[in-house]
């Protein structure tokens, strides 16, 4: 993990992108933030985490999340 970073990655190698929301059915997150992972700092991979709730909360209402429950 690059920056010594504490804060792991939600991936779950399910990669596939939800056409609608332009969000991993997976991990829930965008092309950008998958891309830019490895960049980020701590502060940053936690304001990604903090915004995927709500969005698994949407791919499970279309129907399309994979994840964990």
């Amino acid at each position: 993990m690059s920056h010594g970073s504490e804060v792991a990655s939600p991936c779950i190698n399910v990669c596939r992108m939800h056409e609608a929301t332009g969000w991993c059915t997976g991990c829930a997150r965008t092309i950008g933030e998958i891309a830019g992972w490895g960049r980020y700092d701590d502060a940053a991979r936690r304001r990604v985490w903090a915004l995927l709730p709500a969005r698994r909360d949407e791919l499970q209402r279309l129907g399309a999340f994979e994840g964990p429950a």
